[in-house]
């Protein structure tokens, strides 16, 4: 028998905001089929104990990264290409949530969410788009939300950034193609993580029963398809949203 090979057998990855949460599964996910990763994140302290759980230098490396600058995120994938090689897969994952309603959201709270997802996704498609295009080939991977989808409550902020994302995917993934680079997006659900378990019991209850599947997600299960969008498994697909909601407001 063969020994078998990992679906990003040899690939360089970057993931942004993968200190912690979705991010860490992601780049834990890569490791496990045969990648190398860079985290790209702003939390010190937890990237560099990423580093150390996912098999240390040899492996994975962190870089402090604002994906608000874009130099900044350049220079995370020189780092990546300088350490292990050619960009294959980038990950647009880093965010963050300023919940209030209209009318008491401030305008800070508006700007900040909309420049670090929307604009950090915008600077790792571009920054990783254009090393791609120049290798010949490579997948990148935005995530999305639910949120971006329907529209959720106190969240005008988040679901306008998360629905731009898809509209930056589908405009990116048409600019792309003919260099074989493919762009796709992932729209988590309810994903059980210590940033959802701290939700009041009343609204996390409200948000089960609109899951058919009856269950809230695990990190895992969106790492997974992110992983199949970035591998070969997914060549013949570019400018896809794919859903990660156990059927919730299908």
């Amino acid at each position: 028998m063969g020994v078998a090979v990992g679906l990003l057998e040899e690939k360089v990855a970057v993931v942004t905001g993968a200190a912690q949460g979705i991010g860490l599964e992601i780049a834990r996910t890569f490791v496990r089929e045969g990648a190398r990763v860079v985290i790209a994140d702003i939390n010190e302290e937890a990237g560099a104990q990423a580093v150390t759980a996912l098999g240390g230098a040899d492996i994975a490396r962190f870089v402090r990264c604002d994906v608000r600058d874009g130099a900044a995120v350049e220079a995370v994938v020189d780092t990546a290409e300088a350490a292990f090689g050619p960009l294959g897969v980038f990950v647009n994952n880093a965010g963050m949530t300023r919940d209030a309603t209209m009318r008491r959201m401030s305008e800070q709270d508006f700007d900040d969410i909309i420049a670090v997802h929307l604009k950090g996704a915008w600077n790792g498609t571009r920054v990783a788009a254009d090393r791609m295009r120049a290798h010949g080939s490579g997948a990148i991977v935005n995530i999305s939300s639910l949120s971006g989808k329907v529209g959720l409550v106190g969240q005008t902020n988040y679901s306008a950034a998360k629905a731009g994302i898809v509209g930056l995917t589908k405009a990116a993934a048409k600019e792309v193609a003919f260099k074989n680079v493919r762009v796709n997006a992932v729209q988590p659900g309810l994903i059980r993580t210590p940033m959802t378990e701290a939700m009041p019991e009343r609204i996390w209850e409200q948000k089960m029963g609109e899951i058919p599947l009856g269950r809230a997600g695990e990190p895992g299960e969106v790492a997974s398809v992110v992983l199949f969008l970035a591998s070969d498994l997914a060549g013949y697909m570019t400018g896809t949203v794919l859903e990660v909601t156990g059927g919730r407001l299908m």
